[in-house]
């Protein structure tokens, strides 16, 4: 039996299965050390029954590098739509071809979606290429939607859809919006 449990160093050594897919992109070892040591807790892995890494979920909590342009902030006065307040992050979400289908997307957006509550983040946000309708369907089950579509976002000038999934803590799901993908921005605009 599988199961999800926090990320070590050790597994970066051990997770290159995961990343067969040409849509998973493959980051840096000092990437994602860089997640390790600041988001520990948003960094999971599924750990097969023979101790083989069949997933993980990289995550972080940020929100946007400039003041709120209202303080406190509030989606009812917040003038600019491009603002990010304190959220998570989906930053990578894989699972190794051979374990897809089990359910294993699941756990893990889960496990993170659960440490964002448990500090208060607003949504959970992530992006996804605009021609990988595989992984789309996946998060729209997974309660996200399009909130806007990034007009190049990707090194090869690819599309981005920027999806979320409202947390408890936005009440009337302000942060979420329906025919988001008809909304375009520049990456400039996406902090």
């Amino acid at each position: 039996m599988a199961s999800v449990r926090p990320m070590t160093t050790l597994d970066l050594l051990a997770f290159n299965p995961c990343n067969l897919d040409h849509l998973t992109e493959t980051y840096s070892m000092p990437f994602y050390l860089e997640y390790l040591s600041k988001w520990p807790h948003l960094c999971r892995v599924i750990e097969g029954p023979k101790g083989q890494i069949e997933g993980y979920i990289l995550g972080k909590l940020e929100a946007s590098p400039y003041p709120a342009p209202v303080e406190p902030y509030s989606p009812h006065t917040n003038p600019n739509p491009n603002y990010l307040p304190w959220h998570g992050h989906i930053t990578a979400l894989t699972i190794a071809p051979g374990a897809r289908r089990r359910g294993y997307a699941s756990l893990l957006t889960g496990a993170l979606e659960a440490q964002c509550e448990a500090r208060d983040a607003w949504f959970v946000d992530l992006f996804v290429r605009t021609d990988n309708a595989v992984a789309q369907e996946l998060y729209r089950k997974l309660g996200y939607s399009v909130y806007r579509r990034v007009v190049g976002y990707y090194s090869d000038d690819g599309d981005a859809f920027d999806m979320r999934k409202s947390l408890k803590r936005d009440v009337g799901g302000l942060h979420v919006r329906e025919g988001g993908e008809a909304v375009r921005v520049e990456p400039s605009e996406v902090w």
